[in-house]
């Protein structure tokens, strides 16, 4: 790994402003478990291994389970995520790969399992993981 700007020493207001972001999360309506499995499911399809790291690790002191950890790579595939939880993992899917757009179908899902003010504040948890994972990834944040 090369030795990369350090956004925080270099433009502290800019990553205050992001601090400001993950303040407005822990106030926001999504648990915390949803708020881990969208962070780990962002950073994954993201390939951010700093991110990964860190939301696995936070995921499991929060209780998070190993099994439902691995399987978000593979979330289709199992029944072991509710409903709401795999409508949004598909929108972070969805949001994560924008350039494939957000269908109408998770959409419009999304909007009927959360109502308006749920689906904004999930909406901005994926948007300010995908962020995270751009500046650590850009920066090369090395693993703790």
């Amino acid at each position: 790994m090369s030795n990369r700007i350090n956004i925080l020493q270099v433009e502290p207001t800019a990553y205050k402003a992001m601090m400001g972001l993950e303040a407005y999360l822990q106030s926001t309506q999504v648990s915390k478990s949803l708020k881990h499995l969208i962070k780990i499911k962002t950073s994954i399809i993201n390939g951010c291994a700093y991110c990964v790291n860190m939301h696995t690790r936070e995921a499991r002191k929060d209780g998070e389970t190993e099994q439902r950890i691995y399987l978000l790579s593979a979330w289709r595939e199992t029944t072991i995520y509710t409903e709401e939880e795999r409508t949004a993992l598909a929108l972070t899917e969805e949001v994560t790969m924008i350039q494939n757009h957000v269908s109408n179908e998770t959409y419009l899902k999304a909007e009927r399992l959360f109502g308006p003010n749920l689906l904004a504040q999930i909406i901005m948890v994926i948007v300010t993981i995908n962020a995270w994972n751009r500046i650590a990834i850009t920066t090369e944040l090395p693993l703790d």
